[in-house]
């Protein structure tokens, strides 16, 4: 019984030992050694990239230079529109604020019954001294028929001149008079001094108006125009016809052309204004304030594609293709805006190669694939 036991022992220690040393084999075993072994090593996988992109070069353009500038829009001339006679009561308005008026028309009538009777009053002066004209007329030219012989004294002779001078004299005053009379019944009709739009209305029916009181403000001819106002150095850049296109409040892009530029700054701001008439019917109104830019004359301007810059942390970047198909980060420094391109002012070699788009995936060092030449183009031909 006890020699079948340590049989049994022996067997199991024997299993054990086997196990343990084909475990200690695979272990340790090295690796690549036999004939066989080279083909069954699995291959490497090759390293992947972190982006597939397109690159662009930077090209240089003919772009115009701008001004930037912001302003007050105003009317062009302001009209005011007031009574040249007082003491008159406001009979009759016919425009209101926002009508369009034309040379001439009448906006407003005065109270006229007073004037008509001192009309007719001055036309019978008139009518009383020209009768007297004629009377004193004929009584000179009786006495100088009589006095061929000298029957009359001098002193009646001369008497005679006189009374007809001062009768013509007093026809002369009557009728000046009844012209001013007449001058002042044309007053009680206002009317526009030229072409424009109504802006302001302080008249009020019934009132009674005094000489020189603003009744209307008008908007002469219904130009506006913009009023940018600009340091010494811009405004000596600014050119009368100079293209300016600005954008209102509302959202509206305005366009308009330079017609004055001053010859002066303000002694307070050391700023001038530049005088920018505006196309009519364009939703300018006087009273906004308005943002915009005055093109000047073009110059060469190194250009990028928007989608190639990158904004972080406020400064403005592109990566830059180099040796082994790896990105750097350039700081660049940025300028005018035209379309989908933007003006690179410093900060990037022309023969650079520069990532389109998708700059802000990548990472400094970053590998990427460049895609072929034919879609690099197409990609910067699309970016035009």
């Amino acid at each position: 019984m006890s020699t079948l036991t340590s049989n049994r022992k022996r067997v199991i220690a024997g299993v054990v030992a086997v196990v343990l040393g084909v475990a200690a084999y695979a272990l340790w075993a090295p690796r690549g050694d036999g004939p066989g072994a080279a083909a069954a090593q699995p291959e490497a996988p090759s390293k992947a990239t972190a982006l597939t992109v397109n690159v662009v070069s930077a090209e240089k353009r003919a772009w115009p230079q701008q001004l930037q500038a912001s302003g007050a829009v105003t009317a062009w001339q302001e009209i005011i529109v007031s009574p040249e006679t007082g003491g008159l009561r406001i009979a009759e308005l016919l425009v209101d604020v926002g009508s369009t008026v034309q040379r001439g028309q009448l906006m407003a009538r005065l109270s006229d019954d007073t004037v008509k009777a001192e009309v007719r009053k001055q036309e019978a002066l008139v009518a009383q001294a020209r009768a007297s004209l004629v009377q004193t007329s004929t009584n000179l030219k009786r006495a100088q028929a009589v006095d061929v012989a000298g029957a009359l004294a001098p002193q009646k002779m001369d008497e005679y001149r006189a009374n007809e001078a001062t009768a013509r004299a007093s026809l002369a005053s009557a009728e000046a008079d009844l012209e001013s009379a007449r001058l002042k019944l044309a007053h009680t009709r206002i009317v526009a001094a030229d072409d424009g739009v109504v802006s302001s209305k302080s008249a009020v029916l019934g009132n009674v108006v005094t000489a020189g009181a603003e009744l209307f403000r008008l908007v002469r001819q219904g130009r506006v125009e913009w009023r940018a106002e600009m340091d010494a150095r811009q405004l000596a850049s600014a050119r009368v016809g100079q293209v300016a296109r600005l954008t209102l409040p509302s959202g509206l892009n305005v366009e308009g052309k330079v017609r004055l530029v001053s010859p002066t700054l303000n002694a307070a701001t050391g700023r001038g204004m530049v005088h920018v008439s505006l196309v009519a019917g364009q939703g300018a109104q006087p009273g906004q304030f308005a943002s915009g830019i005055i093109e000047l004359d073009s110059a060469p301007a190194v250009t990028l594609p928007q989608s190639a810059i990158v904004l972080r942390d406020g400064r403005s970047y592109v990566y830059v293709v180099g040796d082994g198909q790896r990105v750097s980060s350039r700081v660049v420094v940025t300028g005018r805006r035209q379309g989908d391109r933007v003006e690179v002012v410093s900060g990037l070699e022309a023969s650079s190669r520069v990532v389109a788009s998708g700059g802000g995936f990548l990472s400094e060092g970053a590998e990427v694939t460049v895609a072929s030449v034919e879609a690099s183009k197409a990609k910067a031909g699309g970016d035009r």
